[in-house]
């Protein structure tokens, strides 16, 4: 771990205390339905069951309508609960931080037994309904998936280590994982490579964010990379991320779950990623690790989509025989 004090931030004992001084008193007023669906953080659910959703369509075994809907729903409803218990735990630093002072609770328009309630219930929920409806094996994988994000990412690992975001990547990870499982009952090697595609493009599309949010990070106490190791070392670690993406985002054609054309595809893709880190190591301005955040996410969007699209005639010619 690293040592916080030496890089001028409060140690997660000091900076917590400092922190629920400073919060909002909790609030009596009754919160509205969009508090509700901002504590689901639903831009990223949005990815998330995409992932997931992708995940279920690329395993070999296929379900019935309502099932799959019903596996896509839990995805859904477990990643909103993960964000709703993750707000409920770090009110605190987000009262102090621009980017997340405005949600319901620092903003005081709910009360944090109220979001603590409604995350675990829909924890809870999703999980009981995967299990039910499809099979155990998802079900952990779903359960494991939530207890990750909230007790090593959020509760363990952010505010005490600057690798916050590369061990609690796995927590995003996860969902097609979740979503073959749902239509196998296991876990094979492709699932496996989608979930590596997603955990080593965690850190530079996170840390983009945090090169231009990194005094925010700061003022929180928070030992994001920028600010524990600097700017230029943060570069240099997106730039490396980038490139061990490059078999990692081919590598689905390898493993047969989709073809060259997906395989070129990919590989292009990732160069231009990289090209979008060499950038941001020449630039000092924000707007460049601004354009390489904004790229990262339409860069596994497209990944996500081609291997989807590359499945669609075989799958084709499957229900067609």
């Amino acid at each position: 771990m690293a040592d916080l004090s030496a890089a001028g931030l409060p140690t997660p004992r000091i900076e917590r205390a400092r922190a629920v001084a400073v919060a909002p008193a909790a609030t009596t007023a009754v919160p509205a339905l969009g508090d509700y669906i901002a504590l689901l953080k639903p831009r990223v659910m949005s990815l998330v069951v995409f992932t997931g959703w992708a995940g279920l369509y690329l395993a070999p075994d296929h379900l019935n309508p309502v099932l799959a809907f019903t596996a896509v729903l839990c995805i859904a409803v477990a990643a909103g609960a993960a964000g709703a218990i993750n707000m409920w735990y770090e009110r605190d630093i987000d009262a102090m931080m621009e980017r997340t002072r405005d949600r319901p609770l620092p903003a005081g328009r709910m009360a944090p037994g109220d979001a603590l309630g409604f995350g675990v219930v829909l924890a809870v929920s999703s999980v009981l309904m995967m299990g039910l409806a499809l099979n155990l094996v998802a079900a952990a994988l779903l359960a494991l998936t939530i207890g990750f994000y909230v007790f090593v990412y959020t509760i363990w690992l952010k505010r005490r280590t600057p690798q916050n975001i590369v061990i609690g990547g796995a927590a995003g990870a996860f969902p097609p994982l979740v979503g073959w499982a749902a239509a196998t009952g296991q876990i094979a090697m492709p699932a496996l490579a989608l979930f590596a595609l997603i955990f080593f493009w965690t850190p530079p599309h996170f840390w983009a964010l945090s090169l231009y949010r990194a005094g925010d990070y700061a003022k929180a106490g928070v030992p994001m990379l920028p600010v524990v190791a600097g700017a230029r070392e943060t570069k240099k670690q997106m730039l490396l991320y980038t490139l061990v993406l490059w078999p990692v985002a081919v590598s689905p054609s390898f493993l047969g779950i989709a073809g060259w054309a997906y395989g070129a595809a990919a590989l292009a893709l990732s160069v231009i990623f990289t090209g979008f880190a060499l950038r941001v190591m020449r630039d000092p301005r924000e707007r460049a690790a601004k354009q390489m955040f904004g790229f990262s996410i339409l860069y596994l969007f497209l990944l996500f989509a081609l291997l989807v699209a590359d499945r669609i005639p075989a799958l084709a010619a499957a229900l067609g025989s």
